[in-house]
């Protein structure tokens, strides 16, 4: 090899995967995928994307989910910084959500996931009835 091919070099652009961090540094991909990947984060974030919500009315519009996951889940996205929690000096105390900035701008990349979702559910299901079909005795099949 000669001396001029020693270097290190860096993958260009088109070469990189999809998803890519540099070596040893943390991208925050694994902090967005636990956040959007739980079963409620991203309902929540759909629904605050509507505008502000008061507590019960999150839990009305989100089937399913118990008080204490909501909590959860909305402590969360308020620690991650894309919702505020606002508290009226009220009797009962009044507490409302709303998306930060940050959330506004993560509901893109949801519409986008929702987007692809429904432009492929089609042919999702074919593929999972095909491949459960040829695959009877799998655990995975639901």
């Amino acid at each position: 090899m000669s001396v001029g091919h020693t270097a290190v070099t860096t993958p260009a652009a088109a070469d990189r995967p999809v998803v890519w961090c540099e070596d040893g540094v943390d991208c925050g991909i694994r902090d967005l995928l636990n956040r959007l990947g739980d079963r409620w984060s991203v309902l929540v974030l759909v629904e605050l994307a509507q505008g502000v919500r008061r507590f019960r009315e999150l839990q009305r519009a989100v089937p399913g989910i118990s008080q204490r996951m909501l909590t959860l889940t909305v402590r969360r996205l308020e620690r991650d910084g894309l919702l505020t929690r606002t508290v009226h000096p009220t009797i009962p105390p009044q507490v409302e959500y709303a998306l930060t900035p940050l959330g506004h701008s993560l509901t893109h990349l949801v519409r986008a996931m929702v987007d692809w979702s429904y432009d492929h559910h089609d042919a999702i299901v074919d593929s999972r009835q095909a491949w459960d079909a040829a695959n009877p005795e799998s655990e995975i099949a639901r």
